[in-house]
């Protein structure tokens, strides 16, 4: 069986894993991969974001199975167009993708379809939203409409914070187009959870919990990254919590975008915030997240290309999604002034004796030798039967891990553990 990868970061290589070693022995390609994933597969040099590109290579080279991982691709239409020559793939077709392509549309989904969220208003016109902050609640939340590396996103804690974020978005466009709209939302407050699911549209099945650092600096401090480690489960993520979120939010997304015409198929992400009055939804992705994925997918004990497919078929009701009980600790290692400026071209060597997963992010290979080439290096992924324990495995191995200019979060689990 042959089957077609896209994407090239730290999430691909945990999906790529877990293909690589299914009973059904693939035969995997990766569009474009990295300098670590050359050890499990073809890497080919076209961008996840080149649907033309994508599509010929699956048509030349007869792929049967296509995995398409990151946001802009599914956004931009890939898997419609895989579908259409014939290759089934794992990921929503476009007009399910823009459940995260467009803050707008799943604001005013959940707002039509009752599904607990921030109070929220929408602007097109920069003036109307500065002359809305006037009388606005703050603290506040300014998102870009449209997809922004994850960076779309600004929390703005004085009214002149928030006029800022305005005028950079809608004036500056440092998002592009994709702040052409913003939203400005209620500012939530509790403890967050991310809950990444299997869906065929008709069936859900959520993924083990987990817990994301986003901030550069221990204890929260910093600027906002990609992600600098993760946890799992999460300890807020109670049973009374998850069999909440299922009946107010998990299951009646799926009817919403069935109902809408936009039947999801692939990994849902719901983003929460648990707050006195319940879990809401802060936001939707439309595929894994990273670097949650580096820490949901060692805990699956089903084969993961067994239940992709079930995806496909829209079979998920009848297949089995097992995961351990036990916990993850993820700690990412990034460059030196990420997520700023940083230098690349450092040598990675890695000492004998590692007792975690590498799930590889931001490398190449030159001559033989793996070398930075990126902001976030690469995560290390320790399991244990308990979070302490993971989490003392996760650094413990990290110190086995060296390349010139690396950092990493000393307090990686430290909220989960105090919780």
């Amino acid at each position: 069986m042959k089957i077609l990868l896209v994407g090239g970061g730290g999430r691909e290589h945990a999906i790529l894993k877990k293909l690589a070693a299914s009973p059904e022995r693939p035969e995997i390609f990766v569009l474009p991969g990295n300098g670590a994933m050359e050890d499990l597969a073809t890497c080919v040099p076209i961008g996840a974001k080149d649907i033309d590109g994508i599509v010929n290579f699956a048509k030349e080279n007869a792929i049967d199975f296509a995995v398409v991982a990151p946001d802009d691709p599914l956004v931009l239409g890939a898997v419609d167009a895989l579908e259409e020559i014939g290759v089934r793939c794992f990921g929503p077709r476009a007009n399910a993708a823009i459940i995260e392509g467009s803050k707008v549309f799943s604001k005013q989904l959940m707002q039509k379809y009752g599904i607990p969220t921030a109070q929220f208003a929408v602007f097109s016109d920069m003036d109307e939203a500065l002359s809305y902050l006037d009388t606005a609640n703050i603290p506040t939340v300014v998102k870009a409409d449209g997809l922004a590396l994850g960076k779309g996103v600004i929390l703005a804690y004085t009214r002149d914070e928030a006029k800022a974020a305005v005028r950079s978005m809608m004036e500056d466009k440092v998002f592009g187009a994709s702040g052409s709209r913003v939203v400005i939302e209620e500012f939530l407050e509790g403890p967050e959870v991310s809950v990444l699911s299997f869906t065929d549209g008709k069936t859900i099945v959520p993924m083990v919990s987990s817990m994301d650092h986003k901030r550069a600096k221990d204890g929260d401090e910093g600027l906002n990254t990609g992600g600098m480690g993760t946890v799992a489960p999460n300890p807020y993520y109670t049973p009374q919590v998850a069999e909440r979120c299922m009946r107010e939010i998990f299951l009646p997304t799926v009817e919403a975008m069935c109902r809408e015409g936009r039947p999801f198929k692939g990994c849902l992400y719901f983003g929460l915030m648990i707050t006195k009055d319940g879990p809401k939804v802060i936001e939707y992705n439309c595929r894994f997240g990273d670097p949650e994925t580096q820490v949901v997918l060692p805990l699956l004990e089903s084969d993961l290309l067994t239940i992709m497919q079930a995806v496909a078929d829209e079979r998920l009701g009848e297949t089995e999604v097992r995961f351990s009980s036990g916990s993850a600790c993820c700690v990412v290692l990034a460059s030196d002034g990420y997520p700023q400026k940083y230098q690349t071209g450092f040598p990675i060597t890695v000492d004998d004796g590692m007792d975690a997963e590498l799930f590889v992010a931001g490398a190449k290979r030159v001559d033989g030798r793996l070398l930075t080439a990126g902001g976030r290096v690469l995560g290390v992924t320790a399991t244990a039967p308990t979070l302490r324990e993971a989490v003392d495995k996760a650094y413990e191995n990290v110190q086995k891990v060296h390349f010139d200019n690396a950092f990493c979060r000393k307090d990686i689990g430290k909220r989960a553990l105090n919780a």
